[in-house]
């Protein structure tokens, strides 16, 4: 699909329990939590989808899941008449076995079925609870030049900090070439000795 435009599917993990900000988290989920008044830690996630034209989202949920739905049907609905265009919640469905998502990978896995039927030629995996502004053209624009199978998002962060993020290893052309969580003697980006790649937990797949 050489110079043509990719269409891309955007898979959003929201079934995060939130436990470090109870009680905020006593009655929903942490993307569910409110933010500056009307919105949600979501609405970060999907205007960023929305913005750069990712019109096509599943939202992963599983914990405490109610008043993340009932936020998506009645802030985030599309016409009917738009097909392609849809932002639909995904409960866990224990689809794979008899226990719910046991971590990131597990929630794409047991909702591998969704990516399989579909007709799209790269998958946005990114969380629901960061607070960003990001253009995933850029992104999508990057991974489609560099001809990758995989890109991740990630920020350089002071070099003396980076012990409390999981750390992405690049070489000089940014290849990466290795990722450790929370390491105590981080690798700095090359020609950069001060700073370390932090990912940012999203993710770009073929």
């Amino acid at each position: 699909m050489a110079g043509s435009v990719k269409k891309v599917l955007g898979m959003i993990l929201a079934g995060g329990e939130g436990s470090r900000l109870y009680p905020l988290t006593q009655q929903r989920a942490k993307p569910a939590v409110p933010f500056g008044g009307k919105y949600r830690l979501i609405d970060f996630a999907l205007s960023n989808f929305i913005n750069s034209r990712i019109f096509s989202i599943y939202v992963l949920t599983q914990f405490k899941s109610q008043s993340l739905t009932e936020h998506l049907q009645e802030s985030w609905r599309f016409s009917s008449i738009l097909s392609n265009h849809f932002i639909l919640p995904v409960p866990a469905q224990q689809r794979t076995g008899d226990s719910w998502y046991r971590g990131t990978a597990d929630a794409i896995y047991q909702n591998i079925n969704l990516i399989e039927d579909s007709d799209f030629d790269i998958i946005a995996i990114f969380g629901a609870d960061h607070i960003y502004r990001m253009d995933l053209q850029q992104m999508v624009d990057f991974h489609i030049r560099k001809r990758a199978d995989v890109t991740i998002s990630a920020l350089p962060v002071p070099l003396k900090e980076a012990s409390s993020f999981g750390v992405i290893q690049v070489q000089e052309k940014q290849r990466v070439t290795g990722f450790k969580e929370k390491p105590k003697r981080p690798k700095p980006i090359p020609g950069r000795s001060d700073e370390a790649f932090a990912s940012m937990g999203n993710y770009l797949f073929n």
